[in-house]
Parts: C-alpha cells; sequence; structure tokens
C-alpha cells in the first residue's frame, strides 16, 4: 500500500527496533498459520477466534446466497430494513449505511442500538408506516437488547399485518446453535443467516453481520470484496504497510502515546465509530490499553498533549485536513496518513485495522480477543432487574445535591452545579512524571440519541478538552458498553466518567415473550439498570464517576454543566 505514510517523529528509533524484532520472529506468518501463542500460551478465547482471517474466502461462498435474498425482498417491495443490535453486529452496518447511502431501489436501512424509551417509541411510530424488514442481529443469540428490541417490534408488527405474515418480516444473523437461532425457527423468521462462530462480534464487519445489511443498502459486494483481496495480499509482502501501522500503534502506547485520535475526512467519518470499537475493546484490559478517539473538533496543536497520536484517513480528492495535519506534524506529534482511492476501499480498511489491532496487541502484550470486564456491568444490571421485578422498584441512589433541576452524585464538595465539572477535573492526572498515566474524560450519556443532543454533547466535549487539554470521548448508552465498556474498567484507570442520565418522555414496555403482550418490565427500567449497573462497576474499578440526573430537555440541561 503506497497510499499510506508513517511520521513518528522521535519514536522512530523505538518503532524501528521492534519491527526488526515483530520481523524476526516472523509474526505476521505466525498470525497467517493461525498461531495461538503469538499472544499467550494458551489458546483459550483465541484459536476460536481467529476466523477473521478467512473473510474474504467465506465471503465469496456467500454471494449468491445474500444477492438472491436480497433480490427476493425487493420484489416482494420491501423498503425499508431495521437492524436490531448492539456494538460488532450494529457499528459496521452503521458505517455501511452514513458512508454508501441508499442505493435507488434497494433497502432504506437503519439502526436501533439504544434502549432510550424516547428514541425507541419514535422508532416504532415509523416503522409501522412502511413495509419493514427486521434483522436481528446478535453472535451470542442472547444479548438483552437485541431480543427485547425483536420481541417489541415482533409484536408491534403481529398487530399490524398479523400472525400468518408476521415472520416474514423478520431475518436473524447469529452464531450457529445460539438461543435467537431456536426462536427465530419458533416464529418462522424469513431466513436465517448462521455465520462462522469463530469470529468474534468486533471482527465480524466482513462477516455475514456486515455483509447482509451492506447487501440490502445496494453495496457491491463483488467490487467490495475485491479491494479487500488486494489488502490481505499486501499484508502478507514483507515490510508491508498493515504491519507497521500496528507496530508503530503499539510501540507509542508503551511510551505513552496511548490516544489513538482518528481524523476523517467527512464522509468516512462513520468509520470511527466501528474503530473506536474494535481498538477500545482489543486492547484496553489488564491495566493497559490504546484509548481511540474519534468526533472531537480540529483544534489548535497547543490544545493536545504529548499523549496524542493522529491517524488521518481520506479520500484523495477530500484532505481538507491537510493543513490541520501538517500543523500536529510541525507541532510534533506523530501521524498516521492512509489515503483512499475509493470509499469501496472501506472493506480493506476493515481487515487493515483489524490486522493493526492484533499485532498492535502483540506489541503491549495483549490478548485481543477476550473481553474479561464486560460482563461486570452486565451482571450487576441484572441483579438490578431481578430487583425490579421481585420489588416492583430499583433501590435509587441519593444524590449529593440537586441545583436548577439536574440531581448530582459523586465525590464532590460543592453544591453549585457550575462547579462541578471544574471541581471533578481536579482528579486529573497530567501523566507528567507517569508516561502511562495520563487522562481522558469519557462522557456516557443516556438520552435519547438525536442531533440536538449530540451538539449539545459535542459542545460540553470540546469547552473540556480546551480548557484542560485532555482527550476526550462521548459515547451514547448502553450502546458504548459494546463499544468502550471493557477499556473504561480494564485499562490503567485513568479515565474520568461524566455519566448524564435524562427523564424520558414516554416509555415502552419489554414483552415477556414475542406473540404475546404480557409484561414485566419496560425499557425505563432496562436502560436506568443498564446505567446504574455501569456506574457501579466503574466504581468497584476504583474508577472516578460523576452522575448528573437531567430533565427531558436535554440540550438546556447539558449547557447547565458547563
Amino acid at each position: 500500500m503506497n497510499n499510506v505514510k508513517l511520521n513518528l517523529g522521535k519514536y522512530e528509533n523505538e518503532f524501528s527496533a521492534k519491527f526488526v524484532e515483530f520481523n524476526n520472529e516472523k509474526i505476521m506468518q505466525r498470525i497467517w498459520k493461525k498461531d495461538f501463542t503469538v499472544w499467550r500460551e494458551n489458546p483459550t478465547e483465541i484459536s476460536n477466534r481467529l476466523g477473521w482471517l478467512d473473510c474474504s474466502d467465506v465471503a465469496k461462498t456467500k454471494f449468491n446466497e445474500i444477492n438472491e435474498f436480497v433480490e427476493q425482498v425487493k420484489s416482494e417491495g420491501f423498503t425499508h430494513a431495521l437492524l436490531l443490535g448492539m456494538g460488532g453486529s450494529s457499528l459496521a452496518p452503521e458505517v455501511f449505511k452514513k458512508v454508501f447511502g441508499v442505493k435507488k431501489g434497494y433497502l432504506d436501512l437503519s439502526i436501533l442500538d439504544s434502549t432510550h424509551p424516547d428514541q425507541l417509541k419514535a422508532m416504532i411510530d415509523k416503522y409501522s408506516k412502511h413495509k419493514t424488514l427486521f434483522i436481528v442481529s446478535t453472535k451470542s443469540g442472547g444479548t438483552v437488547e437485541t431480543i427485547s428490541f425483536m420481541k417489541r417490534f415482533y409484536n408491534s408488527t403481529l398487530n399490524i399485518v398479523g400472525s400468518e405474515i408476521v415472520g416474514q418480516r423478520f431475518i436473524a444473523i447469529t452464531d450457529p446453535g445460539s438461543g435467537l437461532e431456536q426462536m427465530a425457527k419458533d416464529l418462522h423468521f424469513r431466513k436465517i443467516f448462521i455465520n462462522d462462530p469463530n469470529i468474534g462480534g468486533r471482527y465480524s464487519a466482513l462477516s455475514l453481520f456486515g455483509l447482509v445489511p451492506a447487501a440490502l443498502l445496494g453495496v457491491n459486494l463483488s467490487e467490495f470484496i475485491s479491494l479487500l483481496d488486494v489488502a490481505i495480499a499486501e499484508s502478507k509482502i514483507e515490510n508491508n504497510a498493515t504491519a507497521k501501522i500496528g507496530v508503530a500503534i503499539g510501540v507509542l502506547a508503551k511510551q505513552g502515546v496511548d490516544k489513538a485520535t482518528f481524523i476523517l475526512s467527512d464522509n468516512l467519518k462513520p468509520f470511527g465509530a466501528w474503530a473506536e470499537q474494535l481498538i477500545a475493546e482489543s486492547t484496553g484490559k489488564e491495566g493497559k490499553g490504546i484509548l481511540p478517539i474519534e468526533g472531537e473538533e480540529n483544534l489548535l496543536p497547543e490544545n493536545y498533549s504529548f499523549d496524542r497520536l493522529f491517524v488521518n484517513i481520506h479520500l484523495n480528492d477530500d484532505n481538507k485536513n491537510a493543513k490541520f495535519i501538517s500543523n500536529l506534524t510541525n507541532a510534533g506529534f506523530s501521524v498516521i496518513e492512509l489515503e483512499l482511492d475509493s470509499i469501496y476501499e472501506l472493506g480493506a480498511q476493515f481487515f487493515i485495522w483489524e490486522m493493526a489491532t492484533v499485532i498492535a496487541s502483540w506489541v503491549i502484550d495483549i490478548q485481543p480477543y477476550d473481553q474479561p470486564n464486560v460482563e461486570q456491568a452486565k451482571i450487576i444490571g441484572r441483579k438490578m432487574m431481578s430487583q425490579y421485578l421481585e420489588e416492583g422498584q430499583i433501590t435509587k441512589l441519593s444524590p449529593n445535591f440537586e441545583d436548577n433541576g439536574i440531581k448530582v452524585y459523586g465525590d464532590v464538595n460543592t453544591n453549585n452545579l457550575s462547579e462541578v465539572i471544574s471541581e471533578f477535573m481536579n482528579k486529573l492526572n497530567s501523566g507528567e512524571n507517569n508516561i502511562i498515566g495520563r487522562s481522558y474524560v469519557s462522557i456516557q450519556a443516556y438520552v435519547n440519541m438525536n442531533d440536538e443532543a449530540e451538539a449539545a454533547l459535542q459542545e460540553l466535549r470540546t469547552n473540556i478538552q480546551k480548557k484542560y487539554k485532555v482527550a476526550t470521548t462521548v459515547g451514547f448508552g448502553p450502546r458504548f458498553l459494546h463499544s468502550t465498556g471493557q477499556l473504561h474498567k480494564g485499562d490503567a484507570g485513568n479515565g474520568l466518567f461524566i455519566q448524564i442520565v435524562s427523564k424520558n418522555r414516554t416509555d415502552v414496555e419489554i414483552p415477556n415473550e414475542a406473540g404475546n403482550d404480557k409484561s414485566d418490565m419496560t425499557f425505563n427500567v432496562l436502560v436506568n439498570a443498564q446505567a446504574l449497573g455501569d456506574r457501579q462497576a466503574l466504581l468497584d474499578n476504583k474508577r472516578n464517576v460523576i452522575r448528573f440526573d437531567i430533565s427531558e430537555n436535554v440540550k438546556d440541561d447539558i449547557r447547565k454543566l458547563f
């Protein structure tokens, strides 16, 4: 790949030495041979997670099946598709939708990965008006959010079209033998796509989890995979660019430059959220981690600290960030630049970053395929939901104080809302005397995910970034739990976590089972249990957390915080 440039500045010597070791130990050859000892002596959760290396060959065997299915649903008049999924099942399809759009005559695909009742109600209202294909997508077949979505939309659709037709509006993408596979059979889903079980969720973009939604949008899979094949072939050549990217990211992380900041041209920006999950969930464990930053505003170099590596990915006819990148390079920051000729090279980018991530994991001595801390928040959340079923309520937190209609929870010594974040930021670790210890700020918003909320959160984020010169991330809950949640609890513990939970304007029941309207729980209970569960898991891992309970007026209340 001649369209990759690495400018590592003062870290060139460390990089060169590690790259020699990489070649001497034949790491790339061993990865292609599926040698689990690249990462660990024990094959557990490695040997059964290397199927992503075969993604192109497997995809080609599925082209006819996928394309025939797409033509069938088009011919039957389906105009819309709604994918119900979380994490690896939803992020790649979201990239396809936002980057490629919808080809004329194909299905207008949307993604639902929020349990916020207001968002769900809007989706139900919208998709009841169209002939919609519902895609229930979960590797495990038991993801609580996904199955809850499925039951809600199945019942809503059942009430509109009747029992004989409802199953024809649903398909499943899952692993063999999963609970969803059996459920889909029992409910007579139109089709069940069975994915290779040896692919982890965050490495599944080029499997059926990504390719089926892409084909429904009208993406040309043959062209997409042909460009992927070029990247795969190049990755097997000595001194290839993909290997250099992986080694560079790992080497810089070991030097304390552990915030990989993605600068993307406008039509490639959606790629950042996918890369965020891949890198964070793969590397953020055992007290280590590479924090991917996506979506930050471009600021002057003086607003960034020494812990930043910048990754500039752009199309060859869209590099409006060139001046920004040049300024960063001149200021001494390390930069990796990748230039694409076409959006169809996204398939290659998925693969390049998967390979680079597992190589970086070798450098920092991390097993990239497990997620040991993800279950913590889920366990606490399940306990709270069980409490609700038994007692009819979840134990409420006691706020430190309430000001201007906002409740505040956390370790702060003020009763003035406007001072809370400033005081909380006193916990920031500059990292100057501990090169692996510089803080970052994670804003976690359990609110309706819309343009207005995104703008307000971005404003808060930029304000913090400018004032404290600190790396910032924004995640919508519970979506981010399936993305950066592992790193938040598994890294070195330098995150400062700002949790924002809004009231909802409505509520939506979760049916106990598909086809029956009886319900013992609502999405409001679920999303609150998830927020409380993650907060407690962070505290149990000795993380710094502040929580704000705000009203339904999300934009106005967020602006009260700064």
